[in-house]
């Protein structure tokens, strides 16, 4: 199996966790490259607390330096108003018409795929991946998406990766970072000496 994954994320900012799962996507499918997908900017931007886009991209491309296989497309900041999973995978797929598109998920983000946009569409279009958080079982998954699900672990279009999701978030490193805490064992060492760099999360 060979093809392109592809990873969206808020990634504010991009840590080991992420680079982890990244590694293992790419491993237990084979894949030739991971896109790192940093998410724009809110579109209703006043009461936005994210850091800006700019930021998140460079330290994706920071950390994403580090393996071959990883690349950052800038292509859900470029966009204007909301970004959908939908209309990013329209756009890989007309640039790879033949290329197998995997999307990676969170368990938790799967349980809630039956109210993306066009989700019925968007799984028929590109294979998914789930990295399973600690706890999380797919049986909990809600009705609309067992048939889904099912049919998709039997004939491939679904995998479940082997290795799980570290137990760090983004919102637990911003806040060591703000107590003045050591976050430099969670972090890529490129992106931690950016974020002291930028005075970022303080």
């Amino acid at each position: 199996m060979s093809g392109i994954g592809l990873f969206g994320g808020t990634f504010d900012p991009v840590h080991n966790g992420h680079l982890h799962i990244a590694r293992a996507f790419a491993d237990e499918l084979k894949l030739d490259t991971v896109v790192f997908l940093p998410a724009g900017d809110p579109y209703h931007k006043a009461q936005s607390t994210q850091t800006p886009a700019a930021h998140r991209l460079a330290m994706t491309e920071l950390a994403a330096a580090d393996d071959a296989r990883f690349a950052v497309s800038d292509c859900d900041m470029v966009r204007e108003g909301a970004t959908y999973t939908f209309d990013t995978v329209q756009i890989f797929r007309q640039q790879f018409p033949q290329t197998p598109l995997w999307w990676l998920l969170g368990s938790d983000s799967l349980m809630k795929l039956h109210t993306w946009k066009k989700w019925q569409t968007l799984v028929r279009q590109i294979h998914i991946a789930v990295a399973m958080r600690q706890g999380d079982n797919l049986s909990r998954a809600p009705r609309e998406l067992h048939a889904w699900l099912g049919e998709g672990l039997q004939n491939g279009s679904v995998k479940i990766l082997q290795a799980p999701l570290y137990d760090v978030s983004s919102t637990q490193i911003r806040e060591l970072i703000r107590q003045g805490g050591n976050s430099d064992g969670l972090l890529p060492p490129q992106v931690a000496r950016y974020i002291r760099k930028h005075g970022l999360y303080r």
